[in-house]
């Protein structure tokens, strides 16, 4: 041990003679703690001082019953057993897919009730038919008086768009601004729900599938 200690020590002393330096650990070599991009379509699930931050990714229609419930369950719960105000609570729903026209209020379903039935491969399951007004409505406008807040699929709208636009023979262009313009309550048409999903988890959004 000491021939080695030694022999380290007269080679220190022979670099440095020789204006020589021993190798040291490069600070460039570590890799950097990863960080998410950000885009400004994404902005909005930022705009909030919330410390507690949950979507729930939804895309089957017999399932989005759920989804309200547990969204309720989580202003509930966290209000009577953590004292949690509304206001550090960020809670969205993400409807894709079969999901997307329950963001859409009653005057549009009872325009157009048929083909969202259709597209969605569902019915009201009380009648068994095509619905004529948005079925849970009413539990939703209770939820957005909370906070509650939708992401929309802009794929799946577009396709709706386009459906009723062929069906109708109107203008894809009116459709869109039909749509758009009246949902339910506070709505943020995303370019598409699976990648507004992930946006918002890396924003620090715990995601909660709802099949």
């Amino acid at each position: 041990m000491m021939l080695r200690r030694s022999f380290l020590s007269r080679f220190s002393a022979a670099t440095a003679a020789f204006g020589l330096q021993p190798p040291q650990p490069s600070s460039t070599s570590r890799p950097r703690a990863w960080e998410a991009a950000h885009h400004e379509q994404d902005e909005w699930l930022a705009d909030n001082a919330a410390k507690h931050r949950v979507i729930f990714d939804t895309w089957n229609a017999e399932r989005f019953p759920d989804a309200v419930q547990f969204a309720g369950n989580i202003f509930e719960t966290n209000k009577t057993d953590y004292d949690v105000p509304t206001k550090d609570m960020a809670v969205v729903i993400c409807v894709r897919h079969h999901t997307t026209p329950f963001a859409f209020n009653d005057a549009m379903w009872a325009k157009y009730g048929k083909v969202f039935s259709r597209r969605m491969e569902w019915v009201d399951p009380t009648t068994k038919e095509a619905p004529t007004t948005n079925i849970h409505g009413r539990r939703l406008t209770a939820l957005f008086a909370q906070g509650l807040q939708l992401a929309v699929c802009n794929r799946t709208t577009r396709a709706l768009v386009n459906l009723i636009a062929q069906q109708t023979d109107a203008k894809p262009e009116d459709v869109r601004k039909e749509l758009t313009s009246n949902t339910l309550g506070p709505s943020h048409f995303v370019p598409a729900g699976v990648v507004a999903v992930t946006r918002a988890q890396e924003r620090g959004y715990a995601n909660i599938s709802i099949g």
